[in-house]
């Protein structure tokens, strides 16, 4: 039988472990974010934030930042479209929740 504190020991392990690809998938997403304020936001750039914010959303709650699953699964959605430019609600949206999710991340460490 797992204890409580030994369920969390090995979910911080686990944190360990996978928070260099959750960081590299936030910074996918951030590279976005930047292009698309540039006015340069190619094709490509967009699908892999976009795969990048998928991915995020599920790993995120599996560590219980459902905050920042809830944050990745809006950035995915935006990121989905076509038409993102800048000066939008939905540029200015997606940035604010990508510092929102760099913070939680951060945060966790």
């Amino acid at each position: 039988m797992t204890t409580n504190s030994g369920m969390a020991e090995a979910l911080a392990r686990l944190w360990i472990k996978f928070l260099p690809e959750i960081d590299r998938r936030l910074i996918a997403i951030e590279s976005a974010v930047l292009a698309l304020n540039a006015g340069a936001l190619s094709n490509e750039l967009q699908d892999e934030a976009h795969q990048a914010a998928h991915k995020l959303a599920g790993t995120l709650g599996t560590f219980g930042l459902h905050r920042g699953t809830e944050l990745a699964r809006n950035a995915e959605n935006v990121l989905e479209g076509d038409g993102l430019s800048p000066g939008t609600s939905s540029a200015s949206d997606l940035i604010l929740w990508t510092h929102e999710l760099r913070s939680l991340i951060d945060n966790r460490r």
